[in-house]
């Protein structure tokens, strides 16, 4: 899948699951029950044991049905890894120029992690798709609506702190798509292989979006 469809898919989605957990033993069966739910957009990140092998898994059985991505990348050899094993974008918690420039070279896209102004900037002119306002609970919405008053143009995906209580507010403050761990993927759930919980949030997610949106 080309950058640009990638990318079109994760922004008409709104939402980006982050796939964290001890073990990558039933990570497969959570990405599926997250697309049951509605949300085709997840990251597996690389605090996941073997997360490699977690992305070839759910490349094979999920096929095209979901935008697979991999997180937590923090170098450019974990990020050439991660797309030969199948991933279509990247995501990490800081800026790192190098892994922004492969993604570019292979045409994938890239979500670096961000937070002041001039890093968030410096992303976006290194060639970031979107950039990852993280953590995002420090300062919440108010801060994204500051920093979208001057940057404007730059796609910004808030990244910690974001819930169901908060994920309107972000997206009102001009969140581009939001990026949702635990509160989405629940640690608890995962590890009683709750995937109905798991599908059922992300029904509520998806729910806020669209009803965001007028859909």
């Amino acid at each position: 899948m080309s950058r640009e469809k990638t990318l079109k898919r994760i922004l008409d989605g709104g939402i980006v699951a982050v796939v964290r957990a001890e073990s990558g033993e039933a990570l497969v069966k959570v990405v599926e029950a997250l697309a049951e739910g509605g949300v085709t957009a997840a990251e597996i990140t690389f605090t996941v044991p073997d997360a490699l092998d977690v992305i070839r898994d759910a490349r094979r059985a999920l096929g095209d049905s979901v935008a697979l991505g991999a997180g937590t990348v923090l170098d450019p050899e974990t990020a050439r890894a991660a797309i030969l094993a199948g991933a279509e974008y990247l995501v990490s918690p800081t800026v790192n120029l190098d892994v922004i420039r492969l993604a570019r070279r292979y045409d994938k896209a890239v979500m670096p992690g961000a937070f002041t102004p001039t890093e968030i900037l410096t992303a976006w002119e290194a060639g970031a798709d979107v950039v990852k306002v993280f953590p995002a609970e420090i300062g919440g919405p108010p801060f994204l609506k500051a920093v979208r008053g001057p940057l404007p143009q730059i796609k910004l995906m808030p990244t910690g702190g974001v819930d169901l209580n908060t994920a309107a507010a972000f997206l009102k403050a001009g969140a581009c798509c939001l990026g949702v761990g635990g509160s989405l993927v629940e640690p608890k759930a995962v590890a009683a292989g709750d995937f109905a919980r798991i599908r059922d949030l992300a029904s509520k997610y998806v729910a806020i979006v669209r009803e965001f949106r007028g859909m």
